[in-house]
């Protein structure tokens, strides 16, 4: 019936509007975000319109309860005693119960929606209309809850297919869990015959509590196929924190072993910190090792992202390690290193932060409306079109594809880059389209803003700084994508760093000149004026009192080119020449690439040193023979020639047996690659989280996303459980009507 009767909804003017016929009284229109969120603010659900009580109550429910945790809750006086509402009841009833500060009372959210019309059932009315305020009868709560037929639980029922799904036989949406059932049951007759429709009513173990404890078995499972595998085995840890879709702060946990020459990162958990102080992340791993039996004693690394509660020197997260266990070494992310250096740093430039904030204000206005997008999208296949007719242009497989400016983000790698890339490629059709709004604009304001961002693009100082830090960051761009692999240890992420300072001094002392060239070519491309690198420079504004007159090529080549370069060499002399830097050096001399070149044995016998309690005098005593044994060893064996990496060494000295015959120089290559180079593994498991739990799923639970993000991203270990085991596990939880 929507196709011939519209709804109307949305109001701009009022939130709330009562229809003009005297003997309807019902509200027909509603602004969604203006819902009173106080319960005793509302009104009642059935003032609302039949039309619109659905939509008014799928919002309520993807609000959730107001539940105000940190409000100071008023006393009241009950005889001779104060009492007031414990933000605790909160914890025992987080579906339904609320709190109303204009009030003082209690509410139920789902009786609210759905109470039926019943008299005086459910608590007389106090949870929806006047409110609960008797504080010192608590079990009023519970008896609001009633047995399984009572008005609460029926306007429960009635909330659950709000909340995302029916689970009801002639349903249509039942849920992921039902409808990958009934397409098995279709395609397969074994699970046909044992299906949902021949399983007793009381047996069928698809309640939300029944789906949950199988998905717990699962990742208790898969943790602790993974504590069994690092067994007695020496291994680091990798964490970050990060906010999920209901702004709780969430812990990521990774470990980092060696199993056989390979180095393998496992996620095994996410943990809810109240806050993200140093103490509170130390805290969440200690209750995190003691659950699982791991000891802090075989911890031999930490990476984090660089934060200042992770990295702090006298009360950091590494330091607060540290302390308990002196080997378990910090080394720093290196993809963020060369993030923070190329980008951050920049940033310190007065001239490169005008860069970045000019590129942002552009993206902005483009992207404020779908219309704008999609009108550069047309301006930009047109101008491609052209360029490939005229011979400018290339085409090929994977070649000029559709694309769109995005806005850069500090913490995802690239970004910076890829939006200054787009911003060069994409030029012409970013200034069609700020002329269009400049003649077609809703308002005087929109247009003087693209106004400004024109004239502010279409200038050499633009062209000149955007050009220069594409070219700074692309120098470092392949750098870290090779950095996020899983398996990169630390002598190829030192070459590959190493590489960056190379590239970006050999840009220093030789890169002016193409890069000028590149931007002349871009200007006259553009019908930009090319300044004169000869002429006075002109400073905008008030001139310096007793300033000297400077040339344009003083200015653009030493005062920003020469200068942010500099910028970039020191940082990254700065990061990397840390107390790290020497366990580094040393761990650089395992390399064996170009016929093991880099062997330094007494190098390697400070490596030793750092780690006490695996190499004792007597250890290093032993060490130093079998390193005489084993270079001589290897140097002569044709499987060990051609070798590039530390982690190829150490799979080829497992296969060949020599881990037995050399056990103190594999316990070295071991604490090696055991240091974690980067927190990419940690990056992605964010990622995974926001795709199990979305907006819609807001009020899942810690432990429900914990297992089920271990049953995702471990998924190549939960094929290979056997389902006897998980059976087994659930079978022995709680007492069960039925045997699997």
């Amino acid at each position: 019936m929507e196709k011939y009767f519209k709804r109307k909804l949305m109001e701009p003017s009022s939130p709330l509007k009562k229809s003009n016929n005297s003997n309807e009284r019902s509200i027909t229109e509603v602004k969604l975000e203006d819902l009173p969120a106080d319960p005793g603010l509302r009104i009642r659900i059935l003032d609302y319109n039949c039309n619109i009580r659905d939509v008014v109550r799928r919002a309520y429910l993807q609000k959730g309860p107001c539940q105000p945790r940190n409000h100071t809750f008023p006393l009241k006086k009950f005889g001779s005693q104060s009492r007031r509402f414990n933000p605790i009841w909160f914890t025992g009833y987080p579906n339904w119960l609320e709190y109303s500060i204009s009030k003082d009372a209690a509410y139920c959210l789902c009786c609210y929606l759905f109470k039926p019309e019943v008299g005086e059932q459910s608590g007389r009315d106090h949870f929806v209309g006047e409110g609960f305020s008797n504080w010192k009868k608590k079990e009023k709560l519970q008896t609001h809850v009633g047995g399984p037929n009572s008005a609460h639980n029926q306007a429960w029922g009635k909330c659950l297919p709000f909340r995302g799904h029916d689970e009801t036989e002639d349903s249509k949406n039942q849920g992921n869990f039902l409808e990958l059932l009934q397409w098995l049951c279709n395609h397969n007759k074994d699970i046909e015959v044992v299906s949902l429709k021949n399983a007793p009513e009381n047996l069928k173990l698809t309640a939300p509590d029944i789906q949950k404890d199988i998905v717990n078995c699962i990742a208790v499972e898969i943790v602790n196929s993974i504590i069994q595998d690092i067994g007695d085995k020496l291994f680091s840890i990798l964490i970050d924190e990060s906010k999920d879709i209901s702004s709780k702060e969430q812990m990521s946990i990774v470990l980092r072993y060696v199993d056989k020459g390979c180095v393998i990162e496992r996620f095994v958990g996410i943990v809810h910190v109240t806050d993200t102080s140093s103490l509170s992340l130390k805290e969440a791993i200690d209750g995190f090792f003691s659950i699982h039996g791991l000891s802090m004693t075989s911890l031999r690394g930490q990476g984090y992202d660089g934060a200042s509660n992770m990295r702090g020197e006298f009360n950091g997260l590494k330091t607060l390690i540290l302390r308990e266990n002196e080997c378990a070494f910090y080394i720093h992310c290196f993809s963020h290193q060369l993030q923070l250096a190329l980008v951050a740093i920049a940033k310190n430039h007065v001239e490169i932060v005008g860069l970045f904030l000019l590129v942002v204000n552009v993206v902005n206005v483009i992207d404020a409306s779908a219309k704008r997008r999609d009108m550069l999208r047309e301006k930009h296949s047109a101008n491609t079109f052209e360029a490939l007719n005229n011979g400018e242009l290339s085409s090929g497989r994977g070649l000029n594809q559709k694309t769109i400016i995005k806005r850069p983000g500090d913490t995802r790698w690239g970004s910076h880059y890829i939006t200054l890339v787009r911003c060069i490629s994409m030029f012409s059709s970013i200034c069609e389209v700020l002329e269009i709004i400049i003649d077609d604009g809703s308002n005087s304001e929109q247009k003087y803003e693209a106004k400004v961002l024109m004239n502010s693009i279409q200038s050499f100082d633009f062209v000149f700084h955007v050009h220069l830090m594409k070219t700074i960051l692309g120098i470092t761009n392949d750098l870290s994508q090779v950095l996020q692999r899983k398996d990169q240890d630390i002598v190829n992420a030192m070459n590959l760093v190493k590489i960056c300072k190379v590239r970006l001094q050999l840009m220093r002392e030789s890169g002016w000149q193409s890069l000028l060239d590149e931007v002349s070519s871009f200007c006259n491309k553009h019908g930009i004026l090319m300044l004169k690198m000869d002429d006075a420079f002109l400073v905008r504004g008030r001139q310096r009192r007793n300033s000297q007159e400077i040339t344009n090529i003083y200015h653009y080549r030493v005062e920003i080119f020469y200068a942010v370069i500099d910028m970039q060499l020191q940082e990254l002399n700065n990061r990397f020449s840390e107390k790290s830097t020497e366990l580094l050096l040393c761990v650089a001399c395992l390399n064996p690439s170009n016929s093991f070149t880099a062997f330094d044995r007494q190098k390697l016998i400070c490596l030793a040193q750092f780690y006490p309690r695996d190499f004792s005098t007597t250890k290093l005593l032993i060490l130093e023979d079998q390193l005489q044994n084993y270079i001589i060893d290897v140097c002569s064996d044709n499987m060990f020639v051609g070798l590039t990496s530390i982690g190829d060494l150490s799979q080829k000295i497992v296969i060949t047996a020599k881990d037995k015959v050399y056990p103190l120089v594999y316990r070295l290559l071991t604490l090696a690659l055991i240091l974690p180079v980067t927190t990419a593994t940690v990056e992605r498991t964010f990622s995974a989280m926001s795709i199990i739990k979305t907006q819609l799923r807001n009020q899942m639970k810690d432990q429900w996303m914990n297992d089920c993000l271990v049953a995702y991203i471990e998924r190549d270990l939960f094929d290979k459980i056997d389902n006897e085991a998980i059976m087994y596990r659930f079978q022995n939880m709680k007492s069960r009507r039925g045997q699997l």
